[in-house]
């Protein structure tokens, strides 16, 4: 999947990108469908989309920890194809059947950055068999890139500033806020961008 990393990386790109010219960048947030999946109906409809995709943007979200030795199991589960983008709230329903069968599919490619701890993690609430799992940050990694952070290779990449906002709420909540299914939703897609972009590229 992974270009031989020996090869040098593609020319039309910058190795790093600074503070500066990230502010500079115009912001940038998803701005199609969503679908927060609240029930049978919306997971068939789900289903049906995300199955018939050859590549998929694929994030979680975790209710943040702020003392020492706490930690949290992802509550939230996102999943980006190319006409929407759908938020399941892991720990409010049962999704593990159907995100089994995703996360299983050769077929589909799930791109996402960090997505070693994201398989972890999610091992811990049921148990699949990843395969097809591309993590673009370690792509960026094998291609010189210093700077691996979703964030920051939308920036390098697609010449975009994605917000932070919302990253440390309550993900845990039952009812998400407007500013978290926007931020939710963005990074989903930025990372199934990215990958558009890596392969456009040859990077992968």
């Amino acid at each position: 999947m992974i270009q031989d990393p020996t090869a040098a990386p593609p020319p039309n790109f910058a190795q790093r990108i600074s503070r500066e010219k990230m502010n500079a960048l115009p912001v940038q947030r998803y701005e199609g469908s969503v679908h927060v999946v609240a029930g049978h109906a919306d997971l068939q409809q789900a289903m049906q989309d995300i199955l018939q995709e050859s590549a998929i943007g694929f994030d979680t979200e975790t209710r943040p920890a702020f003392r020492a030795g706490e930690s949290y199991l992802p509550c939230l589960v996102q999943f980006a194809t190319a006409s929407a983008v759908y938020l399941l709230q892991v720990q409010q329903q049962d999704f593990f059947g159907a995100m089994q069968e995703i996360l299983s599919s050769e077929k589909i490619i799930k791109a996402g950055v960090s997505v070693t701890d994201d398989m972890r993690n999610l091992k811990k609430l049921f148990g699949f068999d990843e395969r097809s799992v591309v993590d673009l940050g370690k792509v960026a990694q094998i291609h010189g890139l210093k700077q691996t952070g979703v964030r920051n290779l939308a920036g390098i990449f697609l010449g975009a500033r994605i917000p932070k906002g919302a990253k440390t709420t309550n993900w845990a909540a039952r009812r998400l806020t407007p500013q978290q299914i926007a931020y939710a939703a963005t990074d989903a897609w930025a990372c199934r961008e990215l990958y558009l972009r890596f392969k456009e590229l040859q990077m992968v």
